[in-house]
């Protein structure tokens, strides 16, 4: 384990290719047999030993050739630009999976992410509104993304699901929703009315730093 403490929790903004209800979640093949997309994470409280990681957004964009527990994946992180030497070396080596218990979410990827483009410090725009299931992330000449709701095909009034996941390793639940995206950085993709989520994370040295309850509680999940 790492020596330096470090946490962060906030909103979690997440953009793929798949279908409704994202299939790596339920132990199933990607809808079209690989998966791309964006990420967004927007600290609202963290550190890393004495360095302040509030307010920072941190944003990547992603392809896996397979499912993501087959590895093969390429990811280019995106930092905003205006953050310190001292944060992005910080955010790095919480990213890096080091020192972190097998099984939780950052070692995942330092296991599944093999091909790691060039870190970009760009100005990132992040919008999240987790109750109305709408969303936005751009990054200018990357990547631009938004999400709404899920319509009813019948009666076009706006559906409702929700992924819980008390064991989760990314977020205990997520409001499901329809996402819209573009990259084009490094890593292209363009897809409409695809998989969208939005959800509250808190992560520690140990991995998710709540308990499924604790995470209720904290979020006014259920609500």
């Amino acid at each position: 384990m790492s020596d330096v403490k470090w946490f962060m929790q906030g909103k979690w903004l997440e953009y793929c290719s798949c279908d409704y209800g994202c299939p790596c979640e339920t132990m199933a093949e990607p809808t079209y047999g690989h998966c791309d997309g964006a990420i967004g994470m927007k600290i609202d409280e963290g550190y890393y030993g004495d360095v302040r990681l509030d307010d920072v957004v941190i944003a990547a964009t992603f392809f896996f050739p397979r499912a993501i527990h087959h590895g093969g994946g390429h990811m280019q992180p995106i930092l905003p630009e205006d953050t310190t030497e001292a944060q992005r070396e910080a955010i790095f080596k919480i990213l890096s999976g080091e020192g972190q218990p097998v099984g939780t979410a950052f070692q995942i990827f330092s296991v599944i992410v093999e091909h790691h483009h060039e870190p970009l410090y760009l100005p990132i725009e992040f919008e999240w509104d987790i109750k109305k299931r709408r969303a936005r992330l751009a990054v200018p000449n990357i990547v631009t993304a938004s999400t709404v709701p899920i319509r009813n095909p019948v009666t076009d009034k706006e559906h409702r699901i929700r992924t819980v996941l008390p064991e989760g390793w990314t977020f205990y639940e997520a409001e499901v929703a329809s996402g819209t995206v573009k990259g084009i950085g490094d890593i292209k993709f363009d897809f409409s009315q695809r998989h969208s989520s939005l959800a509250y994370f808190a992560f520690d040295n140990n991995g998710m730093a709540y308990s499924y309850n604790e995470a209720k509680q904290r979020f006014g999940l259920d609500n």
